[in-house]
Parts: C-alpha cells; sequence; structure tokens
C-alpha cells in the first residue's frame, strides 16, 4: 500500500499502517514525537502500536537529538536467522528431544550460563578483548554489572525472544532466534532515560518520555559511548547464540552445513543522511530496508516468520516493519485467552504451551501476511518460514 501522510506537529507522520487501526495511545504518541523541534521525519511502519516511551514499530529522524525512551530498553534487540543444508526429510517426527538440547545449551528467562562462553566456538567474530575493555567506560554505577554481562552474553531472555527451527515453503530447514542486549542493555537505557528527562531543555516537552540528549554535550557524548556499545553486545549476543545453536544441530545431525547468516537489530540508533542533512534515526521496532539489505519479519510463535529483501524508500528512511506487531497487551491476552487456546493455535509446533506464555498467543498478533502486504515498496520477500521448534524464556 502507498504510505498515508497524516498531519503531525512540526512534521507530518507518513504512516504505512491505516490510522483509523492504529490505536488513540499511539497516534498521539507519533503525534508528539512529531511536535519535538529536533524532529526531521516520521515513519510508522504497518506493524505500529503503542509502546512504553515510544511507539513500536515507529522511525525517528532527529537534528542532532536522540530521545533514549524513543529506542527502549532492550538497546539492539534484533533477529538472526541461518539457512542450513537440512531438508524436513532429515528430522525426525518427535522434535522434542532436539527442543530439549537447545534448552540445555541456550539458557532462557532470566538464566545465565554458569560460566562464560569460550567465545573461540564462534566463527568470524574478533575484537572480543576490546569490546570488553570499553565496559570500563560505561557508568561507574553499572561496572559492578560486567560479570552478570558476560555470564549473559548468549543468552535468550523471555518475553517475545525466541529460538526457532523453521522451514520454508521449498522445505528447506532454518534456524532463527530474536533477542537483544539483556539486562545490561536495558539498565544501561533507564540510567540515561532518567539523565535526560534532568535536563532543563526538556522540561515542557509534550511526554516526558521524549526527552532527548542534544548535540556537542557531555550527556549526549556519553549516551552515544553507551548506546553504541550496548547495540555491539546485543548483536555478539545472537552471533553466540547462534553459534550455540549450530553445535547442538551438528551433534544430531554431522554433516549439516550453514549458509550465509542474516543479523538485523529493530530497536536502535543509527548515523544516516536523508534530504541532504546528517541526521539520527532511531528505529523501534522496525528493521533498516535499504536496497538490497537482507531483513528479518517475524510473526508469532504459530504463524511463521518471513526474510526479505529491502527495496531502499527513503520516504520509509529506509526501513521497514520488525514483525506481526502486537494488537493487544499481555494482559489483555491473559485474560482472554486460556492454555487451550494456545495448544490449538500452536498445534503442529513443538513449544511451551503453558500459561508462563499464553501472553504470546499468536492471536495476540496481528496478521504477518496482512503487515507484509502492506509494505510492497519497502521490501520484497526472499523467503517464508513456518517454525517447527519454538523455545522460548
Amino acid at each position: 500500500m502507498p504510505y498515508v501522510v497524516v498531519p503531525g506537529g512540526r512534521v507530518p507522520i507518513r504512516m504505512w499502517a491505516d490510522p483509523n487501526e492504529v490505536e488513540d495511545l499511539a497516534m498521539g504518541q507519533l503525534r508528539n514525537v512529531a511536535k519535538l523541534p529536533w524532529v526531521h521525519g516520521v515513519a510508522a511502519m504497518p506493524d505500529v502500536h503503542y509502546g512504553k516511551g515510544a511507539t513500536v514499530g515507529s522511525v525517528i529522524a532527529m537534528r542532532d537529538a536522540v530521545a533514549p525512551a524513543a529506542v527502549g530498553v532492550d538497546i539492539g534487540c534484533g533477529m538472526t536467522a541461518v539457512k542450513t543444508s537440512l531438508t524436513v526429510d532429515d528430522l525426525p517426527e518427535d522434535l522434542s528431544r532436539l527442543r530439549s538440547r537447545i534448552e540445555a545449551a541456550i539458557p532462557v528467562g532470566p538464566n545465565a550460563h554458569k560460566s562464560p562462553v569460550d567465545v573461540r566456538r564462534v566463527p568470524g567474530l574478533g575484537g572480543w578483548e576490546e569490546f570488553w575493555k570499553r565496559f570500563d567506560e560505561l557508568p561507574g554505577v553499572l561496572r559492578n554489572r560486567r560479570e552478570r554481562a558476560e555470564l549473559q552474553m548468549g543468552t535468550l531472555g523471555g518475553g517475545n525472544h525466541f529460538i526457532e527451527v523453521c522451514r520454508d515453503t521449498e522445505g528447506s530447514i532454518w534456524l532463527m532466534l530474536h533477542s537483544g542486549s539483556r539486562n545490561i542493555g536495558k539498565e544501561l537505557a533507564e540510567y540515561h532515560i532518567e539523565v535526560a528527562q534532568r535536563l532543563p531543555h526538556n522540561r515542557d516537552l509534550p511526554d516526558r518520555d521524549l526527552a532527548v540528549f542534544v548535540a556537542h554535550t557531555p550527556q549526549m557524548a556519553a549516551y552515544r559511548r553507551d548506546l553504541f556499545w550496548a547495540q555491539e553486545y546485543a548483536r555478539r549476543n545472537r552471533a553466540v547464540m547462534m553459534a550455540l545453536l549450530q553445535d547442538v544441530v551438528r551433534k544430531f545431525f554431522p554433516n549439516v552445513t550453514f549458509g550465509e547468516v542474516i543479523s538485523c537489530h529493530h530497536n536502535y540508533v543509527a548515523e544516516e543522511e536523508y534530504d541532504g542533512v546528517e541526521l539520527l534515526v532511531t528505529r523501534k521496532g522496525a528493521i533498516r530496508a535499504e536496497k538490497g539489505d537482507l531483513g528479518i519479519i517475524p510473526g508469532s510463535m504459530g504463524t511463521g516468520s518471513y526474510i526479505v529483501r529491502g527495496l531502499g524508500n527513503p520516504a520509509a528512511f529506509n526501513s521497514a516493519a520488525h514483525g506481526a506487531g502486537r494488537r493487544m497487551s499481555r494482559n489483555q491476552a491473559r485474560k482472554l485467552f486460556t492454555t487451550q487456546d494456545l495448544a490449538e493455535q500452536t498445534r503442529g509446533v513443538e513449544c511451551r504451551k503453558d500459561a508462563g506464555v499464553v501472553d504470546e498467543i499468536p492471536a495476540a498478533y496481528k496478521d504477518v501476511d496482512q503487515v507484509i502486504a502492506q509494505q510492497a515498496d519497502l521490501i520484497e520477500v526472499v523467503a517464508k518460514l513456518k517454525q517447527l521448534i519454538c523455545v522460548k524464556g
């Protein structure tokens, strides 16, 4: 669908969703962002919905400013996927043993490794010594978190994070996972959000969650340093998990080979140029979709996902949706659905079907096929996947 232009404040909002179907709270958040004096443009993706701090499924381009709450507390959250040489015919009928081995190899929920993962097991990713050296530059109140951050490197977390074994429409098997910067990213985000909210220039904003750091200040310099470190932590965390996941699969299938690893953030900030202006582009629940970029757009734990290629649409700041997007809150889902509903909606998927993940039931999410159809000018489909195993925290 072509995008719809909705009047904002200082700038219009370009929407790849029907404004009439977006909840009032989310539209209010988008309009508040469009009023900020630093904003250059705002785009809303098809999966747009209300979020804590700022709208999920939003792309915010600012001049010389960035709002830490608009990035979200899971800095660098994103997806990683790889195609394997396996086909559905190679898999056993009962996938429970493979799922159990994955859960044993990769801690989920709040859990961590008992000792740091040997990063020599992660091919093609060096610079670990320099990466951890930069930990000492983080705010002093967080420096005692290093041991925990090291033990959580290569762990999943909870909520909507997942590890999946999927098949595509040709019968090939893919590995896919979704996670971010774990607790250290959350604590860094919360620390800087609080710092931003105390700054004098943010006193009269329409929403205190939109407090910004501005260029050429020590607060902005500190935030950028910590932000980019946390984004790298998230990228490395997914790389370690993918290496552990591949190790598990190799034990079941010794002759397996793996293709090109696809990885993309969907909660992050990037320095990009549009309209001849250097901007800080915040994608919260959106992926970069520059021409040729490979990306991942997941649905829910029962509906499947898409591998896509960006078309490079500057009207959307070269972005696309990050997933199906929630159509109801977690509390609403828990009240509305039962474990029986969950079992029915995840039939055929080897996964948890207990009360602890009812809030992740497929019906709590938008239709991912429709989300894909609404952004035909942003991405093209490379592969459609359907999960066979889904691991959640």
